[in-house]
């Protein structure tokens, strides 16, 4: 049974979305890192303090976490039992996050109100510089956690309508 679920993939994949209707049906909590990492002023917290509040949350005995964040994969890895790898075509990413440009979202401390040139990098990259080192660490935690990597959005739905 899943109580402890990691929520992760590209930019733009469609994660916060499945996040919320997973949480609403397996009456799971449901944390942003994005909310804990970025301040509304689009400034960040230190790495410290992200480190401190996500140890609060993986301390619990129940959440579902939403975020790559590879710098604190390793360690929420640890503590779940689930991982739902959104592994998801770049061309569907890039459409989802311009998608949300200028609507107001729960996962996000403001408005985005362009696809700036280092966000566009970061999702164009994604696949080559961040899915190798996910599917490492994943490789590496496979023997004690449930993995299941959904290749679509379609998938994403069926998975939450089969809960």
């Amino acid at each position: 049974m899943m109580k402890k679920v990691l929520v992760i993939g590209c930019p733009g994949a469609g994660k916060s979305t499945f996040a919320r209707k997973l949480s609403a049906k397996a009456r799971l909590p449901l944390y942003y890192l994005d909310m804990i990492w970025h301040r509304p002023d689009k400034t960040t917290v230190g790495r410290e303090t992200f480190v401190e509040e996500l140890k609060k949350i993986i301390g619990c005995d129940e959440w579902i976490i939403d975020g790559t964040y590879l710098h604190t994969l390793p360690m929420r890895l640890e503590h779940c039992d689930t991982v739902v790898l959104f592994d998801i075509p770049v061309n569907i990413c890039l459409e989802g996050a311009r998608r949300r440009i200028g609507k107001p979202r729960e996962d996000m401390p403001w408005i985005e109100t362009e696809l700036d040139h280092e966000f566009y990098r970061w999702i164009v990259d994604f696949p080559e510089k961040q899915m190798p080192i996910i599917n490492d660490l994943l490789c590496a935690f496979s023997k004690k956690l449930n993995i299941i990597r959904l290749k679509s959005r379609y998938e994403a739905d069926d998975f939450i309508n089969s809960i």
